[in-house]
């Protein structure tokens, strides 16, 4: 680290032109390629997976990405002359155009049923040739712009649907802009330095704008869901300042006790910035352990996310200390810069509310830490309420196409036709025919079944199919529970003695397949994913009693941030005033993808607040001394990165894509719970009540554990170095402040 440090301040101008380059070189080839991400949320053996695949066989023009085209009148009928030759000028338009397998009228006898009964909305279904992860968004807005052409003053016409969906831009980057405004004015608040304020915000974003690039085309190679560059700037830009604000921290403490700016960069990063590439690795380990579900929709997830916190770390260990040398003092504020030529060199001691506090929680552990207890717990109660499912288009902002289309649906049909159940079966014979035939009948009379069309068959007769359309809408639990009716009750009773093996898909049932699929396999995940991070920081720390702890903490922030989410996305507290939508499920991947990234971030503090009272620990062997100056230390720098990072996070609502606010509002509440709850809290008040045992180790796993330090020996050793040639006038100043400082407060 010493040496690579040292190569970035002396040719600092390579390194920064080096990462340049990589950013342009990155952003232009994406640009020239384009994007290909696909939200393939499909689950291998699944139910529905199977009934799409029986489809497709079946009827292969079927087998497509099916959207809708609704219009309405007002006032008039959509049976007057007028509208319906425009709409089927307009329809036979689309028909025509590339990627699109067929079109079903509502004036046509394919399309009876489409016409609602105030006969002023209908709708037409458009199916694509391809499921909406390889439709090119070309092809849908080609659709989007011969529907729209229809419309007139008195004739609405909107369209729906997960390719239609290809079309909605976003918000800009609006988001973006305000997290790393805000984050700016925090680090300028804790440095006092415009230089060394913009530093961490630069490194940031040269890092999060090639890995956004660099996502792109890897959606090229694999696949990659659409929120995930999005979800990996959202990560980048909270882990990137962050890293950055703890080296740069740690370079103007090195300037104000008289080192040099190349010894202080190369320091900085030698003890920092090893913490950093710790912290860094935590992260991916976290991300990197959603491939063992061996899903490919989270495994493009997990890559890209990886991606931006390698490119973040190696940013703040390169490109930082290079910037950091062209900057020199100035990392420095004016009143530092002209003290430090004054006065000399001042060590910086843990003064004001830091140190008040760290004595305030050294003489009330057991208060403090069952008051944190208590509010952890109370916001973890929503998370046992937890529903996994799909958020409709009923959730897109009320601007959008897709929107207005849902809402003219529901209003004139009913809401499950938004979402219709298809049930799809292989027939052999005539009897099964006519079982197929009476399961009609039945169907019908099912409790949350509001119709049922008649079914359809393919020109061998071997496979038929018909709609279910529910009562209810695509995201509602009563939807769910038709589901899990349809496959437990009513089918298997219909199923008795023929050969027909009817299989339920559509898009509820798709979703609650790939949400069982995840709830199954997620205890070895998080199984996998704490004991991973445990094995590292107890290859850190030497110590049984700080992995468990860490493990324990990890665990009751996501439980809070779930707990968080469930009450504003699930119950709808403030969803609607956020501009989020209406109350709805949680996505099924979201517990998944929020526990890789929790855990990382979580650690993170861990090993931030840990490593400077191991060090101290190291050198005092007083457990109480060591916590106490631990958190004086360390807590105003991790209090400083939490707001940015909360800053950041909770920005991402301004997307007004709900899946990137469900992971803002998640993080920005598990940062703000960790980082102000539970490391300045909850486990410095444990470690003052488990003393030495914090640091237990036994002898035999000490002797055949590899050793690996984030601050290594020969760093305190130069600290003692600096400490021991420390002048006469700064000894003085140590001895006038001595009975302020707290590390000597009694224990």
């Amino acid at each position: 680290m010493a040496a690579l440090a040292r190569w970035c301040v002396r040719h600092r101008l390579v390194a920064v032109l080096l990462w340049l380059l990589a950013f342009g070189g990155v952003t232009a080839a994406a640009a020239v390629t384009g994007s290909a991400y696909s939200n393939d949320y499909e689950a291998p053996g699944t139910e529905s997976g199977r009934a799409t695949q029986l489809l497709k066989e079946g009827f292969p023009g079927l087998g497509g990405d099916s959207d809708i085209v609704v219009w309405r009148t007002s006032p008039g009928s959509v049976r007057a002359a007028d509208v319906e030759q425009t709409m089927t000028d307009a329809l036979d338009t689309i028909a025509s155009l590339p990627g699109v397998a067929s079109v079903v009228s509502p004036y046509d006898g394919q399309g009876s049923g489409r016409i609602s009964a105030d006969g002023r909305t209908a709708y037409a279904t458009v199916t694509f040739a391809h499921q909406a992860e390889d439709i090119d968004a070309s092809e849908a807005r080609a659709v989007v712009r011969a529907a729209k052409a229809a419309g007139t003053d008195g004739l609405q016409v909107e369209l729906g649907g997960s390719a239609i969906a290809l079309t909605e831009t976003s918000s800009g980057h609006t988001a973006e802009i305000v997290g790393v405004a805000v984050a700016a004015l925090v680090l300028f608040l804790a440095f006092g330095s415009l230089a060394a304020s913009l530093l961490p915000i630069g490194t940031a974003l040269v890092s999060v704008g090639t890995a956004y690039a660099a996502i792109v085309l890897l959606g090229h190679a694999m696949t990659v869901a659409d929120f995930a560059p999005m979800l990996g700037m959202l990560i980048g830009l909270g882990v990137g300042i962050d890293y950055a604000l703890f080296i740069v921290t740690r370079h103007r403490r090195g300037l104000k006790r008289g080192l040099s700016v190349t010894e202080a960069v190369t320091n900085a990063v030698v003890t920092t910035g090893r913490a950093v590439v710790f912290a860094g690795a935590t992260v991916c380990i976290a991300l990197l352990g959603m491939l063992i579900l061996r899903l490919g929709f989270l495994n493009g997830v997990a890559i890209a996310a990886s991606l931006t916190v390698v490119l973040t770390v190696a940013a703040s260990v390169t490109l930082l200390p290079a910037l950091l040398s062209f900057i020199g003092p100035r990392a420095l504020s004016r009143r530092e810069r002209r003290r430090l030529a004054e006065h000399g060199p001042q060590p910086e001691l843990p003064t004001g509310l830091a140190a008040r506090w760290s004595a305030f929680v050294e003489r009330r552990p057991k208060l403090l830490g069952a008051l944190a207890l208590v509010v952890i717990t109370v916001l973890a109660l929503p998370t046992l309420a937890l529903h996994l499912g799909t958020s409709d288009q009923g959730n897109d902002p009320k601007s959008s196409t897709t929107r207005q289309a849902y809402d003219l649906l529901a209003a004139g049909f009913g809401p499950g036709v938004n979402g219709p159940l298809t049930l799809v079966t292989k027939i052999d014979g005539a009897e099964d025919r006519l079982t197929l035939d009476n399961l009609s009948a039945t169907l019908r009379t099912t409790e949350g079944v509001a119709s049922v069309t008649s079914v359809t068959y393919d020109g061998s007769g071997s496979t038929g199919y018909f709609s279910v359309v529910p009562d209810s809408a695509p995201q509602s639990q009563r939807t769910s529970d038709l589901v899990d009716r349809l496959r437990t009750e009513v089918l298997p009773r219909a199923e008795t003695g023929t050969s027909l093996d009817i299989h339920v898909g559509g898009v509820t049932a798709g979703y609650d397949d790939f949400a069982d699929v995840i709830v199954g396999k997620l205890p070895l995940f998080v199984g996998v994913v704490i004991s991973l991070g445990c094995v590292l920081l107890l290859l850190a720390f030497r110590s049984i009693g700080i992995p468990l702890k860490a493990a324990a903490m990890n665990v009751a922030a996501v439980a809070a941030a779930f707990g968080v989410v469930v009450a504003i996305f699930q119950w709808g507290w403030g969803s609607e005033f956020l501009g989020l939508g209406r109350a709805g499920p949680i996505e099924p991947f979201l517990p998944v993808i929020m526990v890789s990234v929790l855990f990382g971030l979580s650690m993170d503090y861990q090993v931030f607040l840990v490593s400077r009272m191991y060090e101290e620990w190291l050198e005092t062997g007083d457990n109480r001394r060591a916590v106490r100056v631990g958190l004086a230390e360390t807590s105003r720098v991790i209090n400083s990165a939490a707001v940015i990072m909360i800053s950041v996070f909770l920005a991402f609502v301004l997307s007004g894509d709900r899946v990137i606010a469900m992971f803002g509002i998640a993080l920005a509440a598990a940062v703000a719970l960790d980082a102000f709850v539970l490391r300045t809290l909850l486990v410095p008040a444990l470690m003052h009540l488990l003393g030495g045992a914090n640091w237990w180790l036994p002898r035999g796993l000490d002797r055949v554990l590899p050793r690996i330090s984030i601050e290594p020996p020969e760093c305190r050793a130069a600290h003692e170095r600096l400490a021991a040639a420390t002048d006469a006038e700064v000894a003085d100043v140590l001895a006038k402040e001595r009975e302020q400082d707290v590390r000597d407060i009694p224990g």
